[in-house]
């Protein structure tokens, strides 16, 4: 039965690479009818600020899988990264990146390493929420939700079950971000708990990170939000032996991405010297997804006795010891297409059983009682001292409104601030009602003050209680 799949040949090495890999699957006997869709620089160039246009989502969502090669954003603002569209438009939570070694084949200084990371995809800093509030400040939010979180998490635990892996550790920065971070780390221990079978552990990213780099056979399956999985999974391919043979699957609902670990490698294109591994590796992931499994373990181990017997492009090249040969992109391509049937003899040779796909059901409980407590107003104000501000709003707001604290980047400035502490133009003031609950009106009585005091408030935040627990952080030194 014939496969309909998306593929957009990229940009940069993209195109060579793209048709090195739908050489390997065609002479591997993948019976696929390509859609091809154009992406990145030159629908960019056309004034597309995503990357893509309308009819290209069409040819996506109706194949449902999409073969991506690297593509290139241009630099400045009022473009878009075409990989976070995709990602979150098409609602891809999952990030899957396995990240192998081959050694003594491929050069590493930790041959014991089997590491899999899976990231979510859409939320968090990635989220692109971001404003220019001051002369001096910017920002940029970091979005975490329950469903988010625990969606990746249970996906995490479903695929070290499914692949019989034995453990699975998050990463977080919870002694930092507790509500954001610390959302993740609790529902990760939530989860855990319905996977007894599975250990589990929490690492602080940065000496989880740490810890990954030079002992990655401590880890198995990790899964971390959007921007630490981001970085940690370049690092775990890195010192699996090369970024340039990782390949990674954006896992949706509906839709799925497959597309390498790197990026478009302008300075190479035309060259016939990238590797296509990465992408032919993530084409491996597509035909396992839809349900080409005998093709996909074909294919992997035809590539595998092709690195196995010392075939290597020369980013992986090692001539003082497994390499043989150093090929150019369609010159490996042949050796993997002429070693098409062969199973590796020294690394371990792979099969796909017929499984289904991971999903996943997540709990949206619902706080009994929301309680609004008192806002946060973030002022643009250059005038003097915390000492000043707090004169000033202290009588700009008397007699309802009582001003708690005052912060500047975090830290408690006013009352009984240091002097020592560097203040910018941004000031978050920390507003409760003398007697009572805050209430929305409470919110527009208080900026009305504000107003009518002279102030710029570039930013509100109302601070609330669910079910009597309070949802805000307290100010550094508070």
């Amino acid at each position: 039965m014939t496969t309909s799949i998306a593929i957009a040949r990229g940009d940069g090495i993209g195109p060579e690479i793209m048709a090195a890999t739908l050489r390997i699957l065609d002479a591997a006997g993948a019976d696929l009818d390509l859609k091809e869709i154009e992406l990145g620089a030159r629908v960019y160039e056309r004034g597309v600020s995503s990357g893509i246009e309308s009819d290209a989502w069409d040819v996506v969502r109706g194949t449902q899988v999409l073969l991506k090669a690297p593509i290139t954003t241009p630099l400045g603002g009022g473009f878009k990264s075409l990989n976070v569209t995709l990602r979150k438009s098409l609602g891809l939570y999952a990030n899957v990146r396995p990240c192998p070694t081959y050694d003594p084949f491929i050069r590493t200084a930790h041959p014991g390493m089997d590491v899999v990371v899976v990231r979510e995809n859409e939320e968090d800093l990635y989220a692109g929420i971001e404003h220019q509030q001051t002369d001096e400040v910017v920002q940029c939010l970091k979005l975490v939700s329950r469903p988010g979180t625990e969606r990746i998490v249970r996906y995490a635990f479903e695929y070290a079950r499914l692949h019989g892996r034995r453990r699975v550790s998050a990463f977080t920065k919870s002694n930092i971000m507790k509500l954001t971070d610390g959302l993740f780390a609790s529902v990760f221990e939530e989860v855990a708990a319905d996977y007894p079978d599975i250990e589990h552990d929490h690492w602080i990213v940065d000496i989880g990170a740490a810890m990954l780099a030079d002992q990655p056979e401590r880890f198995d399956v990790i899964v971390t939000p959007n921007l630490y999985g981001d970085i940690v999974s370049d690092i775990a391919a890195q010192i699996s032996g090369s970024v340039g043979i990782g390949g990674s699957a954006n896992i949706g609902d509906h839709v799925a991405m497959f597309e390498a670990v790197h990026g478009s490698a302008p300075t190479i294109a035309g060259q016939d010297v990238a590797n296509p591994s990465g992408l032919l590796l993530a084409s491996v992931q597509m035909l396992v997804h839809v349900g080409l499994h005998d093709v996909a373990a074909r294919v992997h181990n035809a590539w595998l006795t092709t690195i196995e017997e010392g075939v290597h492009t020369a980013d992986v090249a090692d001539r003082d010891g497994a390499t043989h040969d150093v090929v150019g992109t369609q010159a490996f391509a042949d050796a993997v297409v002429d070693r098409l049937g062969r199973a590796p003899s020294s690394l371990e040779a792979v099969s796909y059983p017929d499984r289904p796909p991971i999903r996943v059901e997540v709990r949206r409980p619902r706080a009994d009682r929301k309680t609004l407590v008192g806002v946060d107003a973030f002022l643009h104000w250059w005038d003097g001292t915390p000492d000043d501000l707090g004169a000033l709003l202290e009588k700009a707001v008397a007699p309802g409104f009582e001003l708690v604290m005052i912060t500047n980047r975090g830290q408690k400035v006013y009352p009984n601030g240091l002097p020592e502490t560097f203040c910018t133009d941004h000031w978050r003031c920390r507003f409760q009602p003398i007697d009572g609950e805050m209430g929305t009106r409470g919110v527009v009585e208080l900026l009305g003050l504000l107003a009518d005091g002279g102030f710029d408030v570039v930013k509100t935040e109302n601070l609330y209680e669910f079910d009597g627990r309070r949802a805000y952080s307290l100010g550094q030194g508070q």
